[in-house]
């Protein structure tokens, strides 16, 4: 039996009686609702023709099905005016649409290279599953009260599916939300307090240019998002309990104290440019989701390099969106975001910035995302850059500068102490202008895009030859040096060289104020050949081989050690700028530079590649530390600061074999006399203490 329906909400909505469906088309003439028994069925059991009159509420289309049962599939129908030059309208209604909102997908029968190629589509279709609703919110979801901020979280990025999937993970369901529960011990015993997962909303795999295709890859990153309020079916067992499973996966980190933060896809989507596919937004309001040419409406604006670009700012994206991540956060128990190409939320209507751009405001404006901590990459494919500038009151940024200027530093480019000095204390020229703080910067030296740590100091070049591109994709500026040595090597003083960059480039990061983030696998160096652009290769090149747990041993321990030392002390973790003033209680000011001399910086000096920083303790129990980086080519004997009472122990020497390269608190060996020798390209850390 069949019913008029609600507009409200939109996607499908299961109650005792049945199923109410609704999605928005404010063009559309025709409605059509399609059912299915299965995800692989090749005809719907019935076709539900929407009356223009009863099941039509101003822009929305609705219908209520009884006695419907959960597991049902189904597509939409839509039909309208195509005015495509003028309007941007586009209507097709021989292609069966997904919807939107739906909470689950199912790419069974989907093939996107036959859809572009505008063969028959009625039976490749994605289809949206009816499910039944998650009571309440998740276990250990973030409370009310609590502040967004990021102090003390120490973040790691991880592909879900990459994480598993290689043989030796060693888990029952490799490569989905279920198989990472079982590894949960292992991100615990590293001391990460977030893990941000790369794209985990439903996207296509099959979203690769042509020739890459032909070699058996495919969209293996997933930024290439169709369904942003649905978990990706890839990732789960069963796609009619994908928001169980994630949830299941999300309660588990939280029992384990670690917080779950999303890579998020709002600036385009998987249906790309003209030749692209049409899944949902395309045919059901393309003129209303996409930036379009306001000389020719029939072409799409792309500021992503994508092929098209999402219109944020109009009054029913954003409210789409920020429903969407309500929902995440509410239900899901996701703890906060990070938003792939951000400045795209800047763009207005013609895709010129604005200034006052709704979307962001609207996001951190909202009871629920206000408590969760919101991360932008501060710029677009298009140029638009606002690293330090990002609109909006409280959002973090993937801090750009810190990772380039820190990659130059540990190569051996001279006169950028002022610089180092300036990201090490949080980067307070970009942030405390407009009252922000520490937290504000997310500092990182690698992430899902572009080299791992172990290929930044082993590759001069890319190679990314396996990509099926010849060579085309990806950064060509990598900020790199490979130690004398392209690639593999066997050469003992090359391996040691490679391991102590990897170590200094850690150590800078973990003793910087803002908040780390380290990419999954840099702490077993963790190689892909020299490809800096991996979002195709779904095996071997990307995967997390955990053999190398065992095999760079003493690289994990000496991440692991790192991470502790960095969460034992406040002055490291503090949401404040350094002022320069003495602490309560100690002799000495916040922070305190030094060169190759105690109090005597090299700002000034084109030719410096050291530089060496004191900072006191915050708290009564908390130590002093001394922290001394030597990127030169030649050793130096360190001037050491003086001590009321006690003396300094060494924490961690990078120029040292492992395991005497960092100790336990409890193992440091206290270090005599005034000066203390610094190898060349070195990093040291002391802590004072009686």
């Amino acid at each position: 039996m069949v019913l008029p329906g609600s507009r409200f909400p939109p996607g499908a909505t299961v109650s005792a009686e049945g199923v109410n469906f609704c999605i928005f088309s404010r063009h559309a003439k025709r409605a059509e609702l399609l059912l299915y028994a299965a995800a692989d069925s090749s005809t719907p059991f019935q076709m539900i023709l929407l009356d223009p009159e009863l099941n039509h509420s101003f822009f929305f289309w609705h219908v209520f099905v009884k006695d419907l049962p959960v597991g049902t599939y189904y597509t939409w129908g839509m039909d309208g005016p195509n005015d495509t030059a003028a309007t941007g309208r586009r209507f097709y209604p021989d292609i069966e649409l997904l919807d939107p909102w739906a909470k689950a997908v199912s790419d069974t029968l989907w093939k996107r290279q036959l859809v572009c190629s505008e063969q028959d589509s009625s039976s490749k279709s994605l289809r949206a599953i009816v499910i039944e609703p998650l009571p309440g919110t998740a276990t250990g979801a973030m409370p009310c009260w609590r502040e967004p901020d990021l102090e003390g979280a120490v973040i790691y990025e991880l592909h879900v599916g990459g994480f598993t999937r290689h043989p030796s993970a060693a888990v029952v369901h490799p490569g989905t939300f279920t198989a990472l529960k079982e590894k949960i011990p292992y991100l615990q015993s590293l001391g990460i307090t977030h893990v941000e997962f790369l794209p985990v909303m439903a996207f296509d795999t099959h979203d690769v240019q042509p020739g890459v295709a032909a070699r058996g890859l495919c969209n293996y990153w997933g930024y290439s998002t169709h369904s942003i309020w649905a978990p990706h079916p890839g990732y789960c067992l069963d796609p009619v309990r994908a928001t169980w499973e994630f949830r299941d996966l999300v309660d588990a980190l939280h029992a384990a104290n670690i917080r779950v933060l999303l890579d998020v896809v709002f600036n385009h989507t998987a249906e790309g440019g003209e030749t692209g596919p049409v899944i949902n937004f395309r045919g059901l309001a393309n003129d209303i989701f996409y930036h379009l040419d306001v000389s020719d409406r029939r072409r799409y604006l792309d500021f992503t390099g994508c092929g098209n670009t999402v219109n944020c700012n109009h009054p029913m994206v954003t409210r789409f969106i920020v429903h969407c991540l309500e929902y995440w956060v509410e239900i899901l128990g996701v703890d906060g975001f990070r938003f792939d190409l951000a400045s795209i939320f800047a763009r207005g209507d013609n895709g010129l910035p604005l200034a006052n751009p709704p979307l962001p405001w609207a996001i951190e404006s909202s009871h629920i995302l206000s408590r969760v901590p919101l991360i932008a990459e501060a710029w677009d494919a298009a140029g638009l850059y606002h690293v330090g500038a990002f609109p909006g009151m409280a959002w973090s940024e993937w801090n750009g500068q810190y990772r380039d200027v820190m990659r130059r530093f540990v190569r051996g480019d001279p006169g950028l102490v002022g610089e180092v000095a300036t990201r090490i204390s949080g980067s307070a020229d970009l942030y405390a202008r407009d009252e922000r703080k520490p937290t504000n910067s997310i500092n990182f030296i690698t992430c899902h895009d572009g080299f791992t740590l172990y290929d930044l100091v082993s590759y001069n070049s890319k190679h990314n030859e396996a990509n099926g591109e010849d060579n085309r994709d990806g950064n060509n500026d990598n900020i790199s040096w490979n130690c004398g040595v392209e690639g593999e090597s066997d050469n003992p003083a090359v391996l040691k060289l490679r391991w102590q960059q990897a170590k200094n480039l850690l150590t800078i990061l973990m003793v910087s104020r803002g908040v780390p983030m380290l990419l999954a696998g840099d702490e077993v160096l963790r190689t892909q050949h020299g490809n800096n652009n991996a979002y195709c290769q779904n095996n071997d090149l990307s995967w997390f081989d955990w053999r190398f747990t065992e095999r760079n041993a003493d690289m994990l321990r000496y991440t692991r050690e790192l991470i502790a030392l960095r969460r034992r002390h406040p002055s490291l973790t503090s949401n404040r700028f350094f002022t320069g003033s003495l602490v309560p209680g100690r002799d000495r000011a916040d922070i305190t530079w030094h060169g190759a001399r105690l109090n005597e910086p090299l700002w000034h000096d084109a030719q410096a590649r050291i530089l060496a920083f004191t900072i006191a303790g915050q708290r009564e129990d908390e130590e002093d530390l001394h922290v001394v980086l030597n990127m030169s080519d030649q050793p130096l004997g360190a001037p050491l600061p003086s001590l009321r009472s006690g003396c300094w122990h060494l924490a961690i020497d990078t120029a040292q074999p492992a395991p005497a390269d960092i100790f336990v608190r409890e193992n440091q060996m206290p270090v005599g006399g005034e000066f203390y020798p610094v190898g060349s390209r070195s990093v040291v850390v002391l802590e004072a203490r009686a």
